[in-house]
């Protein structure tokens, strides 16, 4: 459970230059479901195996069910993100794993629809995750985990200041395939804009 008296009540949206970030809630789902399933051959590469239901309304109660209960116990935060001009939901991003004690750290985990890459709008909104994780949460370390031929990710991690650490070998199984993974963190007190350069 958060320790903080933060996590009594309602998580307020946050917001970035170019994105607003907030819980997922019921009525997002046709805007959410649409989204996905337009970008489905854009994003299968890089996550998990879909279910048949994925994009169903039962799958979608499941998913927000889920949300809700890794949040109550303190160990994930699950937000949409939403293109600031336009009000549109262009992806999610999620601060998982979250650990206190000596560890202080957490995992970044995201999505983003497939129109919508390339504007700045997932790198905005991991700044914003960011600087949420090290201010409110008083962590100390995140950590992103991404396939070695993700170059966009790449970009995106290394534009926020994540520096790669190491190769995780076999480290997660993305669409029904075991994959090596680059492992990047942002420790807090890293100087802004401190990501690897290759």
């Amino acid at each position: 459970m958060f320790a903080l008296p933060f996590f009594r009540r309602d998580l307020p949206a946050l917001k970035g230059d170019q994105v607003t970030l907030r819980v997922p809630l019921t009525n997002d789902y046709r805007e959410w479901s649409a989204l996905r399933g337009e970008s489905r051959a854009f994003l299968e590469p890089w996550e998990p195996r879909w279910n048949p239901d994925e994009l169903e309304r039962t799958a979608w109660r499941h998913r927000l069910s889920r949300y809700r209960e890794d949040y109550a116990q303190g160990t994930a935060i699950a937000f949409f993100i939403f293109e600031k001009s336009s009000g549109k939901l262009v992806g999610g991003i999620t601060l998982g794993n979250i650990r206190h004690g000596v560890a202080q750290s957490g995992h970044i985990g995201y999505w983003i629809g497939e129109r919508y890459s390339g504007h700045g709008l997932m790198t905005d909104a991991v700044k914003v995750v960011v600087r949420f994780a090290f201010d409110a949460l008083r962590l100390h370390r995140i950590e992103a985990a991404c396939i070695p031929d993700n170059a966009r990710s790449i970009r995106v991690l290394e534009k926020a200041g994540f520096r790669r650490e190491g190769l995780l070998r076999s480290y997660l199984r993305i669409n029904g395939i075991w994959q090596d993974h680059y492992l990047y963190a942002r420790i807090e007190d890293d100087p802004p804009g401190a990501g690897t350069k290759d």
